[in-house]
């Protein structure tokens, strides 16, 4: 039977990675999970996708939510409160994939920190705070239903990837380059930042999947994911990598013009409560519902 293999959820979005042996389950989401994000001058978000080494920052929330720490990549640290609009922290209006909803802003203490450990070319930097996910941002109506919500995820509350489908895709990069090793090497699965990943499955096998049970919580398996030049950067070192994994999704799995690796997940909601269940390391995992996965667009 599948199995969960790990967990990780991104306190601030695209920055590094916590990967805990459970984790509870909220509608727009795992608990803490991109409930923070980078922004720029334009309230829009400031990802990997703009300057790599953001991956290098390290987010460390409080045990009783409180606060939040970051440590830079020289090592500095900085600890800041949790802004509350409740208690007269301002609010911005920020932009995830042009879609649009209210945040709150830090400090300009925390501006400034930051500003010292990134590029200017970002420009002015915030950190800005997810102050109602249950509210503020809904998912794409067009996979979703009224009232669902999510975090400052790209677009959906959870990403599920398979070991069985990065072993598959980890042989098409060593076939693809069989005279050079390094661009042949096998990649991590950090590189496509899930939240879930599954172990015990044929490759690919969660293309054709429509509804899961993780533990005793259900999701619907709403959308593939197209991936991006994130998943070429290390996300170790901050630095891009390329032209891996993009090059082998392009030849051996492409799905329409999306270059495809993991699925996005909305849970389930049984009840009208903020937190679903809890999921952990080694919960078994079971398909309630599929379809034939789709044929892959070989090139």
């Amino acid at each position: 039977m599948p199995s969960l293999a790990s967990l990780h959820l991104y306190p601030v979005k695209s920055m590094y990675r916590l990967s805990p042996p459970s984790a509870a389950v909220q509608p727009w989401g795992l608990a803490g999970d991109r409930r923070w994000m980078l922004v720029g001058p334009d309230g829009t978000a400031l990802t990997q996708r703009d300057e790599p080494s953001i991956g290098r920052f390290r987010p460390a929330p409080s045990a009783d939510g409180t606060s939040l720490t970051l440590t830079g990549p020289d090592g500095a640290v900085h600890t800041l409160a949790v802004p509350a609009s409740a208690a007269g922290a301002p609010e911005a209006v920020v932009s995830v994939f042009g879609t649009s909803f209210s945040a709150v802003e830090t400090g300009k203490e925390t501006s400034a920190w930051l500003a010292e450990r990134l590029p200017a070319k970002l420009g002015e930097i915030r950190l800005v705070h997810l102050d109602r996910p249950a509210t503020s941002r809904p998912i794409d109506p067009e996979y979703a239903a009224p009232g669902e919500t999510v975090s400052m995820a790209d677009g959906f509350p959870l990403l599920l990837t398979t070991t069985g489908s990065l072993d598959e895709l980890n042989a098409r990069i060593a076939a693809d380059h069989p005279d050079d090793p390094v661009k042949g090497a096998p990649l991590p699965m950090e590189r496509f930042r899930p939240n879930l990943v599954v172990s015990g499955t044929a490759a690919w096998a969660e293309d054709g999947w429509r509804r899961i049970r993780v533990g005793g919580l259900e999701f619907r398996v709403v959308k593939p994911c197209g991936r991006c030049v994130v998943t070429t950067t290390d996300q170790e070192s901050g630095e891009r990598r390329g032209p891996e994994p993009l090059r082998a999704l392009g030849r051996h799995h492409r799905l329409g013009r999306k270059l495809v690796f993991g699925q996005n997940l909305v849970p389930v909601r049984a009840t009208g409560a903020e937190v679903l269940g809890t999921l952990s390391v080694g919960d078994g995992v079971e398909v309630l519902e599929e379809v034939p996965a789709p044929l892959p667009d070989h090139r």
